[in-house]
């Protein structure tokens, strides 16, 4: 029985609704996802007999090649769409066409069109930025997205995790996890079987797919122990030659086209219908593949290892044989992933080194960056094969790849055998542009000195050269080196340099990095007004002319600066469009960076949970992303008063040191200096921020002058010396005394104010700039006890316990009475902030429980249990109820087990 047809009503209502809502120009997006064998396919195919008359069914598979097909799922829909789709797909290198062309075809009658991509685990990267088009325009469209994954295959790293990210949560989206089969649902599918249900569902545990599997085997003597004995069960009393055709077909992890199974199988597709009627495979004039995947795996891996290579050697010989021109379903630019993964299968050397690069770049044209570096790092373990020169330029490509997905540390060492090759050729030219090339890596990998280093030698190099565009670009990088370094006058003089030849020479790309690196040095050095201008022509200029690294480098700078300036509103709209570009681009490096600077940015709202979901995704990344993720974390953990919040702080301030930059020191330092206040200990305060303090003062950078030389007038340290401030009161709610430092600088900045004794206006500052947490801690230090009554509302209410201690237990000390309470003790006690409903909620859900169920348990209704499972994964930072039980377990939120 399907499972499309058992308990799945419920889905497949909301999937009709939604379909018939699409037809009246209402669109929306379904995410259809659980374990592999849930019946995410088998719910799929109970749909079309569902929908409206004169709907229409697109249905692309995503596949689990080695290395990914561009545009797989909708190089699939070619014989099924309009003439433009298909023209678009087999031109995949204009992505835009490809987006315009599906946006085209959904929106053509008949209404509605129904497009399944199923298994987006493991779709290319041009898959994906395909469906995140999609996905922001459903709801303008007659047309319903339907989206297939293993939720419980996706790790933080997953590149399906950003796409998920950015669907929108509204009636537009529905959601619908598969959970596995009841045992009373087992029972219904075994009732004709001899086999024990109970024993089914006990070793299956209910999971659709190993279930139908067993039942299908029936034999007795016990059920078979995993899914492949009972797919192997099933291979009994077929021909051999069917068999035979079975494991050929199974090395092949995609649908095989009608001319590859003619090839493939002796008797071609009719061959094929003792396994079609076994339930084995789907059939049709076109195509043939196997009815799930878990069939096809487990008849390739029960393959013997020879076996297994000598029937990829025959898949890829099928490949090499057929025509060029063919169409992308059979042939060209969309069969080079399929020839290297087979060839890669079949231990194919040859193949590998022929192939490799024209597939790495036709990956890298369609956007699939990923896919591209896989390409060729297949070929770099064939490096005797390529001449120097050649070995060199695919050295270059894949540095160039691994830096666009952040993946700094290969990309240096790729990098560095380039340069090692052209220095042995001699080619100065190439030398000077690689060693440019490998300062850039150097700096993403946050290794500075070795980035300064490359920059000179790449000056030095390109000025007997004679190559002025090469030169220019050269100069621009050491530019932004001591931009970085806030070596600000040096960058400026280099800059304008740069500059000048860029124009000269009508280079876009030279002009817009050149102008990025004055604009910011004019900027952080204080001159807004000046640098604002010149950062955003840079963007300007790279936009224009379609330099999409140019224009994320811009988008990230003119962020970071606006998000030191305090902002925020200006730095929202810059950040939405620039995380659109780098995640439609594929510049991952450049995305990761974003993630980081939306952490910072929502790390100012106090937007704790948003927070640590932006920096989670940056947080495994290349240093410059990585360090700031990490501070934001720590962050989040010191002022919420969750543990291990200063062991991150120490992990940023170490990669922090190896950078040398105040960009990277100087928020770390603030961190820790805020964490050492808050435990009240004044000489780590000093000692955090008093030599970062000295070096922000020395190079003019004031919003790191301002907040660390607050956290040394709080902490009276007397390095400081004495100043004309007025006289103000102590921090967080002390006596009123005089104040423990006064400080002669200008009252440029709200920490200024605060340590003018200037509260309320600090506190206005703060909140007009949209920083709660901070507008709390102004009036926390105030004398007044009404100001720190303010404080503490806001503070309990952003579950700011460490900061509401030291205001209650100061307020405490004075004699106050009627010092208002903390949250109620079942919240204050967990560390995800839950209620106590809440928690109920998170136990039962542990447990295994339906929302039906916890209703009937806690006799509510089934709509307020829904809202409390919403905010329980909100609070938990859980993707899924799969993922409760391990994040309430390790916040130690659920009872602990007795031993047995």
């Amino acid at each position: 029985m399907e499972r499309g047809i058992l308990e799945r009503d419920q889905e497949l209502g909301q999937l009709v609704t939604a379909a018939r809502e699409a037809a009246a120009g209402a669109g929306s997006v379904a995410l259809v996802f659980g374990e592999a064998g849930i019946g995410k396919s088998s719910l799929v195919r109970a749909l079309p007999p569902t929908l409206p008359d004169g709907s229409r069914t697109l249905v692309g598979q995503c596949d689990d090649l080695t290395t990914r097909r561009p545009l797989g799922p909708f190089t699939d829909l070619v014989g099924t769409v309009g003439p433009d789709l298909t023209k678009a797909l087999a031109d995949a290198g204009d992505r835009q066409r490809v987006y315009d062309a599906l946006r085209t075809e959904l929106s053509a009658p008949p209404h509605p069109a129904v497009l399944v991509v199923e298994d987006v685990h493991w779709a290319d990267e041009a898959t994906l930025d395909a469906l995140r088009y999609l996905v922001r325009r459903m709801a303008q469209l007659p047309a319903l997205l339907v989206l297939t994954y293993r939720d419980d295959e996706l790790d933080r790293e997953h590149p399906l995790r950003h796409l998920l990210g950015q669907v929108p949560r509204s009636d537009r989206l529905h959601r619908l996890p598969l959970p596995r089969l009841s045992e009373a649902a087992v029972r219904t599918l075994g009732a004709g079987s001899r086999l024990d249900p109970a024993e089914v569902y006990a070793v299956t545990s209910g999971n659709p797919f190993f279930v139908t599997e067993v039942l299908a085997n029936g034999q007795e003597g016990g059920v078979p122990p995993t899914v492949v004995d009972a797919v192997l069960g099933r291979l009994r009393g077929l021909p051999p030659a069917t068999v035979d055709a079975l494991e050929q077909l199974a090395v092949v992890p995609t649908a095989l086209e009608r001319w590859l199974v003619d090839t493939l199988v002796p008797g071609g597709i009719q061959a094929l219908a003792a396994a079609e009627q076994r339930g084995l495979l789907v059939v049709t004039p076109d195509r043939a593949g196997f009815r799930h995947e878990l069939i096809r795996r487990a008849l390739a891996d029960s393959l013997p290892a020879a076996r297994r290579i000598a029937l990829n050697r025959e898949v890829l010989t099928a490949l090499l044989a057929y025509p060029e021109s063919a169409s992308c379903d059979g042939g060209g630019a969309c069969d080079l992933s399929r020839i290297m993964h087979h060839a890669a299968e079949a231990g194919d050397l040859d193949a590998l080194a022929r192939h490799g690069p024209a597939a790495a770049a036709d990956a890298a044209r369609a956007g699939a960056h990923r896919e591209a570096a896989a390409h060729l790092a297949l070929v770099l373990r064939q490096r005797g094969r390529y001449e120097p020169p050649e070995l060199a330029t695919l050295l270059e490509q894949y540095a160039i790849e691994c830096y666009t997905l952040g993946d700094s540390g290969t990309a240096v060492a790729a990098q560095h055998d380039a340069v090692a090759l052209r220095r042995a050729l001699g080619d100065n030219r190439k030398l000077g542009a690689d060693l440019r090339w490998l300062s850039r890596i150097h700096w993403w990998a946050g290794d500075v000195p070795l980035a300064a280093e490359a920059a000179r030698e790449a000056i030095a190099v390109l000025e007997r050269e004679g190559d002025p565009e090469l030169l220019a670009l050269a100069l621009s990088n050491q530019a932004q080196l001591h931009m970085l370094g806030d070596r600000h006058a040096t960058a400026i003089d280099i800059g304008e340099r740069a500059v000048a030849l860029a124009r000269e020479l009508g280079d876009p790309a030279l002009l817009s990095h050149a102008l990025n690196n004055v604009g910011c040095a004019r900027w952080r050095s204080g001159d807004a007004a000046a640098g604002r201008p010149v950062l955003e022509e840079s963007l300007r200029v790279a936009l224009a002319a379609g330099e999409v690294e140019h224009a994320c480098r811009a988008y990230v700078n003119i962020v970071w600066s606006l998000l030191e300036n305090l902002k925020y509103a200006d730095a929202d709209r810059f950040l939405t469009a620039a995380m659109d570009l780098a995640d439609h681009a594929e510049h991952l490096g450049f995305l990761g960076y974003m993630y980081a600077e939306r952490a910072m940015r929502e790390l100012a709202a106090a937007r704790w949970d948003a927070a640590a979901r932006a920096a989670g995704l940056a947080a495994d990344l290349h240093v410059p992303a990585r360090c700031p993720a990490l501070t934001v974390l720590g962050r989040i953990r010191v002022r919420t008063g969750s543990p291990g919040g200063e062991e991150l702080l120490a992990q940023a301030w170490e990669l922090a040191v190896r950078t040398g930059e105040l960009q990277r020191t100087g928020p770390v330092a603030a961190a820790m200096a805020e964490a050492a206040a808050l435990r009240g200990d004044d000489p780590a305060v000093v000692a955090a921020a008093l030599p970062v303090y000295e070096q922000a003062q020395r190079l003019g950078v004031e919003h790191l002058r301002a907040e660390l030389g607050y956290w040394l007038w709080w902490a009276g340290a007397p390095e400081l010396g004495a100043g004309d401030a007025a006289a103000c009161g102590p921090a967080f709610g002390g006596t009123g005394s005089a104040p423990r430092n006064a400080r002669p600088q200008p009252l440029s900045h709200p920490y200024d104010l605060q340590a003018a004794g200037l509260w309320r206006e600090a506190a206005a500052a703060w909140q007009e700039a949209g920083c709660p947490y901070e507008r709390a801690a102004a009036l926390a230090g105030s004398p007044l006890p009404e100001d720190r009554f303010a404080a503490l509302s806001q503070l309990d209410a952003l579950g700011a316990r460490p900061l509401a201690r030291v205001v209650r237990a100061g307020l405490k000390a004075e004699g106050v009475r009627h010092i208002p309470r903390g949250p109620a003790p079942a919240t204050r006690s967990n560390a995800a902030g839950l209620t106590g409903r809440q928690l109920e909620v998170m136990r039962l859900l542990a447990q295994g429980l339906t929302n039906a169920e916890i209703a009937a348990r806690l006799v509510v209704s089934v709509r307020t249990v829904d809202n409390h499972v919403a905010a329980v994964l909100e609070k938990l930072g859980a993707q899924s109820r799969r993922d409760v039980l391990s994040r309430a377990a390790a916040l130690g939120l659920l009872p602990a087990r007795r031993p047995v």
